[in-house]
């Protein structure tokens, strides 16, 4: 039997998992452009299932304003907002919300309509249910880091942040990956076989792929530290750091993960430690498409530092980290099952 006839009864769960793939995609991006208008701590109360309605009337929007003014952010920096400043930021976090929502309802109405027609593939069902729960489990996640910012300092923890951000970037991959694995197709035909017994070659391109993969993860993270730490408003020349390779600050082991100039040293470095590795990858499989990425996203990250994290390129950089996850993924998945296909 042919690989295209053995995936057609699968195509629409393939674009299913595509779909919520995209929009864990916008979910990210949205969250950015929430983070970077100071949006986030606009909402301070959890309503799981009412949430998604935002206030209807002038009185529901005097209400949630005044729950806001007992913030911390309000008490220390958004003090002179008025009722309609407060609106504006209001419309980010209740978006980014909605839309994590939105998410959930279209990853499981599907799931239930395809088990109950038993069209899932046999194998599947429990990394079909595990990634449901994990999306329960980043909607959690996610107040979890709201509340770090409601208490006394008005800003939510990075390492929250950046755990929120790595298991939607966790979930969006697994998703991928198994959209991946459903469709089995060919999607590169020069790309050599890893696993054909004494082919060290192939094993070799395996582990560059997977080595990159970490790396890309990590460089993520430490993205997330410079912006919950807002350490990208801090030394913005390139290459050095205002006239310095390093920042002037003192170092010991703990400020790559907590101070503003060596957060920001440290996400610069294994940016470009990765997106040579990942760019070497590219030619090595003939990967146009990642290649040419990896280039785009170091011009947007440097373009966002001289900047000053100007807001559209501050998205379009976390929008390119997760188009740049997505082709390595692909990539990954394309040497890892060469010799199925």
């Amino acid at each position: 039997m042919s690989i295209t006839k053995m995936n057609m009864p699968h195509k629409n769960i393939q674009i299913w998992l595509y779909t919520v793939c995209f929009m864990i995609f916008a979910m990210a991006v949205i969250g950015a452009v929430t983070r970077l208008t100071e949006s986030g701590l606009s909402i301070v109360e959890w309503r799981p299932v009412t949430g998604f309605l935002p206030p209807l009337s002038e009185q529901e929007w005097q209400r949630v304003y005044e729950l806001y003014k007992q913030s911390p952010e309000f008490r220390h920096k958004h003090y002179w907002m008025e009722i309609g400043d407060f609106k504006r930021i209001f419309f980010w976090e209740w978006l980014h919300r909605l839309w994590g929502r939105l998410i959930g309802v279209v990853f499981a109405l599907p799931l239930l309509f395809f088990a109950i027609t038993k069209q899932i593939p046999k194998g599947y069902g429990w990394k079909l249910g595990g990634l449901f729960l994990l999306g329960g489990a980043q909607g959690a996640l996610g107040w979890w880091m709201v509340k770090s910012g409601l208490v006394d300092i008005p800003s939510v923890s990075h390492f929250r942040l950046a755990a929120h951000l790595g298991l939607a970037l966790i979930v969006f991959s697994l998703t991928f990956s198994v959209a991946l694995s459903i469709q089995s197709s060919p999607l590169s035909a020069s790309l050599p076989s890893p696993r054909k017994r004494g082919d060290k070659g192939g094993r070799g391109l395996l582990m560059h792929a997977g080595g990159m993969l970490f790396l890309l993860s990590l460089t993520i993270i430490w993205g997330a530290f410079t912006a919950g730490l807002d350490a990208g408003l801090v030394y913005n020349s390139w290459p050095l750091m205002n006239g310095s390779f390093t920042p002037p600050e003192q170092f010991n082991i703990s400020s790559i993960i907590e101070n503003h100039g060596w957060v920001q040293f440290t996400h610069r470095w294994i940016a470009f430690l990765t997106g040579a590795g990942i760019l070497v990858l590219a030619l090595r499989t003939r990967d146009r498409a990642l290649g040419i990425m990896v280039v785009i996203q170091i011009a947007l990250g440097i373009m966002t530092l001289l900047t000053q994290v100007m807001i559209p390129l501050a998205a379009l950089h976390q929008a390119g980290a997760i188009i740049l996850l997505a082709l390595l993924l692909r990539n990954l998945f394309q040497i890892t099952n060469k010799e199925k296909l």
